[in-house]
């Protein structure tokens, strides 16, 4: 089962994901965390979400980019994935990361994320509504990101928006 949970900073995405995943893999819970732990702001956000799901059953592993090499040692009940735009900028400004070819190697990893699990829930971000113009590279980015949860939210069962805290469900499958 792949769910896709969007919403805006702060609007509580993070917890309703982890929420969903929790009910739906009471075995063996992997964590895939794709903030690259550059800067202070980025340690502090770091260490929340660590203690936001400590005691919950996961085991997290960091990985900033290459989804689609990533082998696990082992099947889990759930992945969370947290989170497509930190993933998505990392592939197409790493370095070491995909660039032009980052859709295609985010899709390919997600491929490869569901081949080990019962359930694989998606965190996304939702970025298209500000309105404020924006430099070509990140407009560039915004439309990469949409297509991205475009694609992801066709392949997938559920889809929830949060948005001020609240779970608003988009999509739901049977499986729910």
């Amino acid at each position: 089962m792949l769910i896709l949970v969007t919403g805006g900073a702060a609007s509580g995405k993070s917890a309703h994901a982890e929420r969903l995943l929790c009910a739906r893999a009471v075995g063996a819970r992997l964590y895939l965390a794709t903030m690259a732990p550059q800067g202070a702001a980025a340690q502090r956000r770091i260490r929340r979400h660590r203690a936001l799901r400590a005691g919950k059953g996961f085991v997290t592993l960091e990985r900033s980019c290459g989804l689609d090499g990533l082998h696990l040692p082992r099947r889990y009940d759930g992945i969370l994935l947290e989170d497509m735009g930190n993933l998505l900028a990392n592939e197409l400004y790493a370095p070491q990361a995909a660039g032009q070819t980052a859709l295609d190697s985010i899709l390919a990893g997600i491929k490869r994320l569901q081949a080990c699990c019962e359930t694989l829930v998606i965190v996304t971000n939702e970025v298209f509504s500000d309105g404020l113009p924006y430099a070509d590279e990140t407009v560039c980015y915004i439309a990469l990101l949409g297509r991205l949860n475009t694609e992801l939210a066709a392949q997938a069962d559920a889809v929830y928006e949060s948005v001020c805290g609240l779970l608003l469900p988009v999509k739901e499958g049977k499986n729910r």
